[in-house]
């Protein structure tokens, strides 16, 4: 699946599902009858259906639409890696699984959660996307995972996991690098990923430890966190 393929999704499921919060609520003209026992639509049992049923889809759409690649050309020399950072540690993921790096948005969350690493849902270009916590799905120790003092500006980012794209916030995104694949294969040789989560090792970059990320193994455990 590549970005393209992943935006149609999220536009088709804005087409499927009925959004009247953009028509007649909130991001409307607030013509909604139910407005006004309510006072904002994510307190609607509609909109909580809506967002039930986008998750039982991506079951359905992993099935149809099969596995991102991990393939890599034998002859490439470096490899592609989005840098961001989660509380103090900084981590490394493949840019082949990303849609975009997108502002954050609010999350709104289900009544009926399905699992601990589900955040709710976001609205993203009109279309409801699951929302997930790296931290949990990572394993990481929530009382470390406080925002340094320095001023940051946290993001969210849209991946391309196997059922469709699912939306995880970051609190700062350092950019896209390219990393030789002699570096990265000798931290994958170095046997520091053995006690973390979904990870290929850990290299030395900008003067950082940097958790480089097993796409595959973590977008597995999205998948499972949704179905």
């Amino acid at each position: 699946m590549n970005a393209s393929d992943t935006l149609s999704f999220t536009h088709a499921d804005a087409q499927a599902i009925d959004d009247c919060w953009n028509r007649i609520g909130v991001h409307g003209d607030r013509s909604c009858p139910l407005l006004s026992e309510h006072i904002h639509c994510r307190n609607c049992a509609v909109y909580s259906a809506a967002a039930t049923r986008l998750l039982d889809r991506y079951a359905l759409q992993q099935e149809d639409r099969g596995q991102v690649s991990s393939s890599v050309e034998s002859d490439v020399k470096t490899r592609s890696l989005l840098m961001f950072r989660l509380g103090e540690e900084w981590l490394g993921l493949a840019t082949r699984t990303l849609v975009e790096v997108a502002p954050m948005q609010a999350i709104h969350s289900l009544p009926h959660q399905r699992s601990r690493a589900l955040l709710g849902v976001a609205n993203v270009r009109g279309a409801l996307v699951a929302c997930l916590s790296l931290v949990e799905l990572l394993g990481l120790d929530t009382a470390a995972v406080a925002v340094p003092g320095a001023r940051t500006m946290p993001r969210m980012l849209i991946i391309a996991a196997h059922g469709g794209p699912v939306v995880v916030p970051v609190d700062e995104v350092d950019g896209i690098h390219a990393i030789d694949e002699r570096v990265l294969e000798a931290a994958s040789r170095s046997g520091t990923q053995a006690s973390s989560k979904y990870t290929h090792g850990v290299l030395q970059f900008k003067g950082r430890s940097l958790r480089w990320l097993d796409e595959e193994q973590l977008l597995s455990a999205v998948t499972r966190s949704l179905t």
